[in-house]
């Protein structure tokens, strides 16, 4: 049985943000996982990932930006979310246990941008968004490419910032989610559940953190 979450605000350069602890009772490692740019917390993958792996010896700390905590509608420059994100290092290193960065969209450019530097076990990509829609030339594949620890990217098969197909060959693993948008939100044609869907997420997570030992 999960304990009941618990929140912790943390200072940081970039304002106080807040990290939401679903911990597990029998912890090995802590899983970070920051929000996109254009939502929170309450993302259905975010939600799924913390419902399901403190059962498997995860804890996961949901991670809010300044920013969100100040009530803003609008994301700051990367180089202030990279800035938020260190300063919220040292609390989610707190237990003692390795960190997984990681996060959705903007969140995951945030993770693969800063994870050599502060020794994360590995980096979570969730939606990375390889390029704005319609706009393939303007890659961010070098920040994917970049982050220099065991990768694990989970994306929707009909991602406008990037389907599976598009990203190039390098240092990391990659699941597909069929007919998963940027939001991982699938068409009622599909045929699948949402449940279903966040169960390919939630056991993909699952398989890949086994796998870092």
């Amino acid at each position: 049985m999960s304990r009941q979450p618990r929140t912790q605000n943390v200072t940081t350069d970039a304002g106080e943000a807040r990290i939401t602890w679903v911990t597990s009772p029998a912890p090995r490692l802590v899983l970070a996982v920051g929000h996109g740019a254009g939502g929170g917390i309450e993302a259905r993958d975010l939600k799924a990932l913390a419902a399901a792996l403190p059962g498997h010896g995860v804890t996961v700390a949901l991670v809010e930006q300044p920013w969100r905590v100040a009530g803003k509608k609008v994301a700051p420059a990367p180089k202030t979310l990279d800035t938020g994100w260190r300063g919220l290092w040292p609390a989610l290193a707190a237990p003692g246990l390795p960190v997984v960065s990681g996060g959705r969209s903007a969140g995951a450019r945030v993770a693969c941008r800063t994870a050599t530097e502060l020794g994360a076990a590995g980096v979570l990509v969730l939606s990375f968004p390889l390029h704005p829609p319609g706009k393939p030339e303007k890659s961010r594949a070098g920040e994917l490419l970049g982050a220099g620890v065991p990768t694990l990217v989970v994306q929707g098969g009909n991602d406008p910032f990037g389907r599976p197909d598009e990203f190039p060959p390098g240092p990391y693993e990659l699941a597909e989610v069929d007919h998963g948008d940027h939001g991982f939100a699938v068409p009622k044609r599909s045929g699948a559940t949402e449940e279903q869907t966040m169960r390919v997420v939630t056991d993909a997570v699952t398989e890949w953190i086994a796998s870092l030992g």
